[in-house]
């Protein structure tokens, strides 16, 4: 059986191919941004989703206060508002930014500060609605409890990155105003 040999010529020439294709970095770039590209653009979304998750919560917030004022300065006693129309005062400042058929709303009396009870609005099992929806402004130097909820949907849940708290991948947003009514 004859043996190949190999001339110690084209062992040379190899040998300056590995070490030239070791040393030529064209390429490097696009195989470096590919390892990194994925965390990168997951941390840029996770970033992104939770800055409008608090957004949302912060123009929910400032809709609720801003709607409060009526009931508490007596206006909304004045022109006779009914949940639909307070309602509407909520949901025009609120910059299109939710869905206001989805938006659940609770105003009612209560006794005294310490007598003020807020409940689950959603059951924490199935995401149900729990709260009951119903609006009593009340009169002057009454005490007042508003509530607001809204089931934020959650659009990123990768890498146990999940910013739900409800079974039905959803954020539970709310805002809550207690005071009592100048006197009308």
């Amino acid at each position: 059986m004859k043996r190949k040999s190999i001339s110690l010529t084209v062992l040379i020439i190899r040998a300056f191919n590995v070490r030239r294709f070791q040393r030529d970095e064209r390429g490097v770039t696009a195989i470096e941004f590919g390892l990194v590209a994925l965390p990168f653009f997951a941390i840029i979304a996770a970033i992104l989703e939770t800055a409008l998750i608090f957004l949302a919560s912060q123009i929910l917030d400032s809709a609720v206060n801003d709607s409060s004022r009526l009931i508490r300065t007596g206006q909304a006693h004045e022109q006779n508002y009914t949940a639909s129309s307070y309602r509407t005062a909520i949901c025009g400042n609120l910059y299109g930014f939710f869905d206001c058929a989805r938006l659940k709303i609770r105003v009612s009396e209560v006794a005294n500060f310490a007598g003020a009870n807020i409940g689950v609005p959603a059951d924490p099992v199935t995401g149900n609605w729990a709260v009951v929806e119903e609006y009593d402004h009340g009169s002057g130097t009454s005490i007042i409890l508003v509530e607001a909820y809204y089931k934020w949907p959650i659009a990123l849940s990768m890498f146990d990155f999940n910013l739900s708290n409800l079974p039905d991948n959803t954020r539970m947003l709310s805002a809550v105003r207690i005071f009592r009514n100048e006197p009308f």
